[in-house]
């Protein structure tokens, strides 16, 4: 086992790369502890949905921001940067090196780069939300067309949860930061590893884990969190699987039409989390596609972070061997 050394560790990239396995065997191999930046694993009680890691998966290694939410809470990047702030400092004050990992590539933001989300206001808030579903989203993009034409262009009026956040937003600042800011690390020491796997093999992926989620009890999981305010939940009703599932037992569909419709909109989340990640040019990419030979995964990205913190600018891409930084 490496000792703790550096910075922070990210391990990114599309669902179903088999990022969580990754980070837990870096974690292993750098004296680390995982902390989480994928959305909807932050929800108490979505396990088999989320693909989140059982005991055995975790393998011992300490794993932070699991079963933090309430499923009938909204999630909020604000609320979650501060929680992945907080548990990365405390895993550097034990000398350990804080391993993050997710697909929620703005959460992944949230917990590494230089960034200050505006704040909320509960009472503008719920006047929005009161708004929407008594008017329905055209009248609340209408209003941010004139207010904000920047932001309403880069917001779809069906993306309803963003447009109330950016009436929210324009509420309290005046306006609305339509572009992130630039990529800076809050830590310089960082270094982000992105898993990558050739799309027809993650397509076959992605059916593969759909089934396996519908044998492990995804319906009957749904089940129980409805008892617990599921439908309630204007974020986790919403999930990839929650939602279909909630679509059958409401009638939407059959079986079958549930999983196929999960493993679309799979798909089409996927495509959307690699734009985000490709977009960033300090990713260091990791070949994991059909017949990776795990270990050897696992020794290149260890050697690739131990390169990074021995060099003075770990965030610029090395192009060692091994590791591409571009997806191709």
């Amino acid at each position: 086992m490496t000792g703790a050394r550096g910075g922070v560790v990210a391990v990114v990239g599309p669902t179903a790369a088999g990022k969580s396995a990754l980070a837990v065997r870096l974690a292993e191999e750098l004296d680390g502890e995982v902390v989480n930046a994928d959305s909807m694993s932050l929800y108490r009680g979505m396990d088999i949905g989320t693909a989140k890691p059982s005991a055995d998966q975790r393998r011992g290694v300490a794993h932070h921001l699991l079963d933090v939410w309430d499923v009938r809470g909204t999630a909020s990047v604000v609320g979650y940067q501060q929680l992945a702030r907080t548990a990365i400092d405390q895993v550097r004050a034990r000398g350990r090196t804080p391993v993050v990992v997710g697909g929620s590539g703005l959460y992944v933001r949230a917990a590494l780069d230089v960034i200050e989300f505006p704040g909320t206001d509960p009472t503008v808030r719920a006047g929005l939300l009161a708004e929407l579903a008594e008017d329905g989203p055209g009248p609340l993009h209408a209003r941010l067309s004139r207010l904000d034409p920047a932001a309403a262009g880069t917001i779809r009026p069906s993306d309803t949860r963003r447009v109330v956040r950016a009436l929210e937003v324009v509420a309290l600042t005046g306006r609305f930061r339509a572009r992130m800011p630039d990529r800076e690390y809050a830590d310089p020491g960082t270094v982000t590893l992105g898993v990558r796997v050739p799309r027809a093999e993650l397509d076959v992926r992605i059916e593969v884990r759909t089934a396996a989620m519908w044998r492990c009890g995804l319906v009957e999981e749904v089940r129980g969190l409805v008892e617990l305010g599921l439908r309630e939940g204007r974020t986790a009703s919403r999930a990839l699987g929650y939602a279909q599932v909630l679509g059958l037992l409401a009638g939407q569909y059959d079986e079958d039409q549930a999983r196929s419709a999960t493993i679309r909109a799979t798909r089409r989340f996927v495509r959307r989390q690699q734009t985000w990640f490709r977009a960033d040019p300090r990713v260091r990419w990791l070949d994991a596609g059909d017949g990776a030979d795990e270990s050897r995964l696992t020794g290149t990205a260890v050697q690739e972070v131990l390169r990074c913190w021995q060099r003075d600018d770990p965030g610029e891409p090395s192009g060692a061997a091994g590791v591409s930084t571009i997806d191709a």
